[in-house]
């Protein structure tokens, strides 16, 4: 019998620990909440319909509101953030990609991509008051106060529709010389601002004229898409969906500062201005979080969930929205907060 020293021992017993910590494969990821240093689970809210793909959302922070597009569904579920509950489920929104709240008007505008039109609805009745089209694929829109418009992506048919919010009527389509991302409006120079597909630029739009002022190239960016802005410092944030890249491009001085990787497929942005942090959502379930620091971005996680391609942030109590279309065969809306240093 050969016997060993209490140190040969531990030896052993370290190596055998070692070894079966490599050859064991590590579980699955499921739609349990994940671990990671930057969002820890609030609550799951069950959804309204079926298990199916959800897409934009857009937060009312007047009515404490949160417009998610149940894209397979077509359905717009109207959702308290108050109450965590589901305030009303609005059918008839054929294929609905995006939507956007403006409280300022009482509209809520949808694009019911189905339908090639987006849908009009009344915040107070959350009835549909009128259709605007037709637009070949619409998808992102964005509200310009000073002209009264909505700027609506059209991403098959390369343009960026405009629509009179005050008349409900298609008035104009601006051609942008490849397909369209997302379109955003940006305060700061009182300006459109579209993705370009195929040119990898972002271009700014005169919501005034109808025209392209200025065409912005993101080196290093396939197939530009999603966008989200900080607007206090200036800074565009676009996400490459052909090349799972995300670009920060200063709106001051009109330069890419950077290029990030992120997860396969990056789709929707949100960045919460009070914690300077965005969140990058991916078709693939990848959710990136980034913080800002000195007008840079620096990744705090990375982290994969189910279905996670579309992301919504409330800015008055810092919580993260991720509707997730199959949770056990149901349809959930996952909220999350962010784990602050200390």
């Amino acid at each position: 019998m050969i016997r060993m020293s209490y140190s040969q021992c531990m030896v052993v017993v370290i190596f055998a620990l070692a070894t079966l910590h490599v050859s064991q494969p590590l579980p699955a990821q499921s739609v349990a909440a994940p671990l990671n240093p930057a969002l820890r689970l609030v609550a799951d809210a069950p959804m309204p319909g079926p298990a199916v793909r959800f897409d934009y959302q857009s937060f009312d922070a007047l009515h404490g509101r949160l417009y998610i597009a149940h894209m397979n569904a077509n359905q717009l579920v109207v959702f308290d953030v108050r109450s965590r509950s589901v305030f009303a489920n609005l059918d008839g929104f054929a294929r609905v990609h995006g939507v956007i709240a403006v409280p300022q008007i009482d509209r809520v505008f949808a694009s019911a991509t189905g339908n090639h039109q987006v849908n009009i609805v009344s915040m107070s009745t959350l009835k549909t008051v009128a259709a605007a089209g037709p637009i070949d694929y619409p998808d992102g829109l964005a509200y310009a106060p000073s002209a009264h418009r909505v700027f609506v992506s059209d991403e098959h048919g390369g343009v960026d529709a405009v629509l009179d919010a005050t008349t409900n009527q298609l008035i104009a389509k601006i051609p942008l010389g490849g397909g369209a991302g997302n379109t955003v409006y940006d305060p700061g120079s009182d300006r459109i601002l579209v993705a370009v597909h195929g040119l990898n630029q972002l271009a700014a739009i005169d919501p005034a004229t109808m025209k392209i002022s200025a065409r912005y190239a993101l080196p290093g960016v396939d197939n530009p898409h999603g966008i989200a802005l900080d607007l206090a410092n200036r800074l565009a944030f676009v996400a490459g969906e052909g090349n799972h890249t995300l670009a920060v491009f200063d709106l001051k001085s009109q330069k890419l500062l950077a290029v990030h990787p992120v997860g396969d497929d990056p789709d929707v942005l949100a960045f919460d201005p009070g914690l300077m942090r965005l969140y990058v959502s991916a078709e693939s379930g990848t959710v990136a979080v980034f913080q800002e620091v000195g007008r840079k971005l620096n990744s705090i996680a990375q982290f994969n969930m189910p279905h996670a391609h579309t992301v919504a942030v409330d800015p008055a109590t810092h919580l993260v929205y991720f509707p997730l279309e199959n949770a056990g065969g149901k349809p959930m809306l996952r909220i999350m907060e962010p784990i602050l240093s200390r």
